[in-house]
Protein backbone atom coordinates (compact mmCIF):
# COMPACT_ATOMS: atom_id res chain seq x y z
CA UNK A 1 0.00 0.00 0.00
CA UNK A 2 3.21 2.45 0.82
CA UNK A 3 4.47 1.74 -2.40
CA UNK A 4 1.09 2.53 -4.16
CA UNK A 5 0.59 5.83 -2.65
CA UNK A 6 4.71 6.69 -3.27
CA UNK A 7 4.15 5.71 -6.72
CA UNK A 8 0.45 8.13 -6.92
CA UNK A 9 2.73 11.22 -4.98
CA UNK A 10 5.25 11.14 -7.62
CA UNK A 11 2.98 11.17 -10.13
CA UNK A 12 1.22 13.41 -9.17
CA UNK A 13 4.67 15.82 -8.52
CA UNK A 14 5.30 15.36 -11.84
CA UNK A 15 2.29 16.07 -13.51
CA UNK A 16 2.23 19.65 -11.25
CA UNK A 17 5.78 20.10 -12.33
CA UNK A 18 4.81 19.97 -16.24
CA UNK A 19 1.93 21.73 -15.92
CA UNK A 20 4.43 24.74 -13.91
CA UNK A 21 6.69 24.11 -16.75
CA UNK A 22 4.16 24.95 -19.46
CA UNK A 23 2.29 27.64 -18.03
CA UNK A 24 5.45 29.46 -17.46
CA UNK A 25 6.38 29.26 -20.66
CA UNK A 26 3.23 30.26 -21.93
CA UNK A 27 3.18 33.52 -19.57
CA UNK A 28 6.90 34.38 -20.56
CA UNK A 29 6.05 34.34 -24.10
CA UNK A 30 2.71 35.99 -24.11
CA UNK A 31 4.10 38.76 -21.97
CA UNK A 32 7.22 39.21 -23.36
CA UNK A 33 6.29 38.93 -27.46
CA UNK A 34 6.19 42.27 -29.51
CA UNK A 35 3.08 43.78 -29.99
CA UNK A 36 2.73 45.45 -33.56
CA UNK A 37 1.00 48.36 -34.73
CA UNK A 38 -0.50 48.88 -38.82
CA UNK A 39 1.07 52.35 -39.77
CA UNK A 40 -0.71 52.73 -43.71
CA UNK A 41 2.06 55.18 -44.44
CA UNK A 42 5.14 52.47 -43.84
CA UNK A 43 2.63 50.00 -45.30
CA UNK A 44 3.72 47.78 -43.09
CA UNK A 45 2.98 46.37 -38.56
CA UNK A 46 5.73 48.30 -36.64
CA UNK A 47 7.02 46.47 -33.87
CA UNK A 48 6.32 48.95 -30.44
CA UNK A 49 8.84 49.61 -27.37
CA UNK A 50 11.44 49.92 -29.61
CA UNK A 51 13.07 53.68 -29.96
CA UNK A 52 14.89 53.51 -32.86
CA UNK A 53 14.06 52.40 -36.24
CA UNK A 54 15.81 52.26 -39.59
CA UNK A 55 16.19 50.93 -43.00
CA UNK A 56 18.81 48.68 -45.34
CA UNK A 57 19.13 49.51 -48.87
CA UNK A 58 21.07 48.74 -52.26
CA UNK A 59 20.65 48.98 -56.22
CA UNK A 60 17.45 47.51 -55.93
CA UNK A 61 15.98 50.62 -54.31
CA UNK A 62 17.24 52.56 -57.43
CA UNK A 63 17.95 56.30 -57.17
CA UNK A 64 16.68 57.05 -53.59
CA UNK A 65 15.55 60.66 -51.90
CA UNK A 66 17.60 60.60 -49.00
CA UNK A 67 15.89 64.04 -47.62
CA UNK A 68 12.44 62.77 -47.88
CA UNK A 69 13.50 59.49 -46.23
CA UNK A 70 15.12 61.97 -43.25
CA UNK A 71 11.71 64.18 -43.15
CA UNK A 72 9.30 61.48 -42.99
CA UNK A 73 7.70 60.71 -39.64
CA UNK A 74 4.73 59.07 -38.87
CA UNK A 75 3.49 59.66 -34.78
CA UNK A 76 6.43 59.37 -33.34
CA UNK A 77 8.52 57.01 -35.63
CA UNK A 78 11.12 58.58 -37.85
CA UNK A 79 14.11 56.89 -39.53
CA UNK A 80 17.35 57.07 -37.38
CA UNK A 81 19.99 55.07 -39.17
CA UNK A 82 19.88 53.14 -42.51
CA UNK A 83 22.39 50.09 -43.80
CA UNK A 84 23.95 50.50 -46.74
CA UNK A 85 24.79 47.64 -49.51
CA UNK A 86 28.82 48.53 -50.81
CA UNK A 87 30.13 45.48 -51.68
CA UNK A 88 29.82 41.61 -52.91
CA UNK A 89 31.97 38.89 -53.44
CA UNK A 90 35.36 39.42 -54.49
CA UNK A 91 35.21 42.63 -56.72
CA UNK A 92 31.63 43.57 -57.13
CA UNK A 93 30.27 47.24 -56.01
CA UNK A 94 26.81 47.75 -55.85
CA UNK A 95 26.07 51.13 -57.74
CA UNK A 96 24.20 53.07 -55.90
CA UNK A 97 26.48 52.72 -53.21
CA UNK A 98 28.71 56.02 -53.37
CA UNK A 99 25.65 57.93 -54.12
CA UNK A 100 23.89 56.41 -51.12
CA UNK A 101 27.16 56.63 -48.62
CA UNK A 102 27.44 60.38 -49.44
CA UNK A 103 23.42 61.11 -49.48
CA UNK A 104 22.74 59.35 -46.11
CA UNK A 105 25.43 61.45 -44.43
CA UNK A 106 24.21 64.94 -46.08
CA UNK A 107 21.10 64.34 -44.46
CA UNK A 108 21.95 63.45 -41.10
CA UNK A 109 21.03 59.78 -41.25
CA UNK A 110 23.46 57.35 -39.25
CA UNK A 111 24.76 54.80 -42.00
CA UNK A 112 25.94 51.59 -41.71
CA UNK A 113 27.89 49.68 -44.82
CA UNK A 114 27.53 45.97 -45.55
CA UNK A 115 28.85 43.29 -47.84
CA UNK A 116 27.42 40.90 -49.23
CA UNK A 117 29.58 37.11 -48.52
CA UNK A 118 29.55 34.64 -51.05
CA UNK A 119 30.95 31.33 -49.59
CA UNK A 120 33.81 29.49 -51.75
CA UNK A 121 35.23 32.69 -52.71
CA UNK A 122 38.46 34.05 -50.40
CA UNK A 123 37.53 35.97 -47.23
CA UNK A 124 40.54 37.88 -47.10
CA UNK A 125 39.97 38.98 -50.76
CA UNK A 126 36.51 39.72 -50.23
CA UNK A 127 36.83 41.59 -47.16
CA UNK A 128 40.04 43.81 -49.00
CA UNK A 129 36.80 44.40 -51.74
CA UNK A 130 34.87 46.07 -49.08
CA UNK A 131 38.12 47.91 -47.30
CA UNK A 132 39.26 49.78 -50.60
CA UNK A 133 35.23 50.82 -51.54
CA UNK A 134 33.90 52.15 -47.51
CA UNK A 135 35.39 54.62 -45.86
CA UNK A 136 33.68 54.57 -42.46
CA UNK A 137 34.26 58.08 -39.80
CA UNK A 138 33.35 58.81 -36.17
CA UNK A 139 29.64 58.28 -35.77
CA UNK A 140 28.70 55.05 -38.78
CA UNK A 141 28.11 52.00 -37.66
CA UNK A 142 30.85 49.01 -37.68
CA UNK A 143 31.21 47.39 -40.76
CA UNK A 144 28.42 44.66 -41.57
CA UNK A 145 28.85 41.02 -42.47
CA UNK A 146 25.60 39.76 -45.09
CA UNK A 147 26.52 35.72 -44.89
CA UNK A 148 23.24 34.05 -45.49
CA UNK A 149 23.93 31.24 -47.81
CA UNK A 150 26.21 28.32 -48.35
CA UNK A 151 26.24 27.60 -51.75
CA UNK A 152 26.98 23.80 -50.94
CA UNK A 153 30.51 25.46 -48.72
CA UNK A 154 30.82 23.27 -45.59
CA UNK A 155 30.12 24.68 -42.45
CA UNK A 156 34.06 24.17 -41.33
CA UNK A 157 34.83 25.87 -44.38
CA UNK A 158 32.56 28.65 -44.10
CA UNK A 159 33.51 29.80 -40.98
CA UNK A 160 36.83 29.62 -41.81
CA UNK A 161 36.14 32.08 -44.82
CA UNK A 162 33.56 34.24 -42.69
CA UNK A 163 36.31 34.26 -39.76
CA UNK A 164 39.01 35.50 -42.48
CA UNK A 165 36.90 38.64 -43.44
CA UNK A 166 36.42 39.32 -40.41
CA UNK A 167 39.91 39.20 -38.77
CA UNK A 168 40.77 41.49 -42.05
CA UNK A 169 38.07 43.88 -41.55
CA UNK A 170 38.41 44.23 -37.60
CA UNK A 171 42.58 44.94 -38.24
CA UNK A 172 41.40 47.62 -40.38
CA UNK A 173 38.31 49.38 -38.89
CA UNK A 174 39.55 48.43 -35.35
CA UNK A 175 35.81 47.30 -34.11
CA UNK A 176 33.86 44.58 -34.45
CA UNK A 177 32.29 43.90 -37.55
CA UNK A 178 28.13 43.48 -37.30
CA UNK A 179 27.09 39.60 -38.72
CA UNK A 180 23.33 39.35 -40.47
CA UNK A 181 22.00 36.67 -40.96
CA UNK A 182 18.92 34.79 -40.06
CA UNK A 183 17.88 32.59 -37.31
CA UNK A 184 18.37 29.19 -38.52
CA UNK A 185 21.61 30.27 -40.57
CA UNK A 186 23.02 31.13 -37.24
CA UNK A 187 22.34 28.74 -35.14
CA UNK A 188 23.30 25.85 -37.57
CA UNK A 189 25.93 27.12 -39.03
CA UNK A 190 27.55 30.36 -36.92
CA UNK A 191 26.73 29.48 -33.08
CA UNK A 192 29.30 28.83 -30.88
CA UNK A 193 32.01 30.74 -33.13
CA UNK A 194 31.18 34.48 -33.41
CA UNK A 195 28.75 35.13 -30.65
CA UNK A 196 30.98 37.81 -29.39
CA UNK A 197 30.24 39.69 -32.34
CA UNK A 198 27.09 42.11 -32.76
CA UNK A 199 24.23 40.67 -34.36
CA UNK A 200 21.57 41.82 -37.34
CA UNK A 201 18.94 39.39 -37.56
CA UNK A 202 16.38 38.53 -40.26
CA UNK A 203 13.01 37.20 -38.73
CA UNK A 204 10.14 38.81 -40.33
CA UNK A 205 7.36 35.72 -41.22
CA UNK A 206 6.30 35.67 -37.87
CA UNK A 207 4.75 38.39 -35.73
CA UNK A 208 7.33 37.78 -33.23
CA UNK A 209 11.05 38.52 -31.49
CA UNK A 210 13.74 36.70 -33.20
CA UNK A 211 14.36 33.38 -31.41
CA UNK A 212 17.47 32.81 -31.02
CA UNK A 213 19.59 31.77 -27.88
CA UNK A 214 21.78 35.00 -27.61
CA UNK A 215 21.90 39.04 -27.55
CA UNK A 216 21.04 40.59 -30.98
CA UNK A 217 21.61 44.05 -31.59
CA UNK A 218 19.36 44.60 -34.74
CA UNK A 219 15.94 42.80 -35.65
CA UNK A 220 15.08 43.53 -39.26
CA UNK A 221 11.61 42.46 -39.28
CA UNK A 222 10.05 43.32 -42.32
CA UNK A 223 11.05 43.22 -45.76
CA UNK A 224 8.09 44.87 -47.80
CA UNK A 225 7.96 48.56 -45.91
CA UNK A 226 7.58 51.86 -47.75
CA UNK A 227 9.15 54.82 -47.21
CA UNK A 228 8.84 58.34 -49.01
CA UNK A 229 11.36 58.50 -51.78
CA UNK A 230 12.25 55.61 -52.23
CA UNK A 231 10.13 53.79 -55.20
CA UNK A 232 10.53 49.94 -54.15
CA UNK A 233 9.50 47.77 -51.21
CA UNK A 234 12.14 48.45 -48.57
CA UNK A 235 13.65 46.57 -45.35
CA UNK A 236 12.45 47.57 -41.67
CA UNK A 237 14.36 47.40 -39.23
CA UNK A 238 14.53 48.11 -34.99
CA UNK A 239 17.50 48.89 -32.76
CA UNK A 240 17.56 46.90 -29.47
CA UNK A 241 18.94 49.15 -27.00
CA UNK A 242 17.90 52.97 -25.97
CA UNK A 243 19.70 55.68 -27.49
CA UNK A 244 23.09 55.37 -25.25
CA UNK A 245 23.50 51.50 -26.17
CA UNK A 246 23.14 53.22 -30.04
CA UNK A 247 25.12 55.61 -29.23
CA UNK A 248 28.27 53.20 -27.76
CA UNK A 249 27.92 50.64 -31.05
CA UNK A 250 28.85 53.61 -33.33
CA UNK A 251 32.37 54.32 -34.59
CA UNK A 252 34.34 56.20 -31.83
Amino acid sequence: MAAKKTKKNRLTLIIVLVVFVTVTYFFNWYFNRPSFVHYPAFGINMPTNYAIHGIDVSKYQKTIGWRLVKEMQVDNISLGFAFIKATEGLSSVDKQFSRNWAMAEKNKLVRGAYHFFIPGKSGKIQAENFIKTVRLKKGDLPPVLDVEQTYGVPKEALQKQVADWIAVVENKYGVQPIIYTNVSFYETLLAGKFDAYPLWVAHYLQKERPRINRKWQFWQHSETGRVNGIDAFVDFNVFNGNSIDFENLLMQ
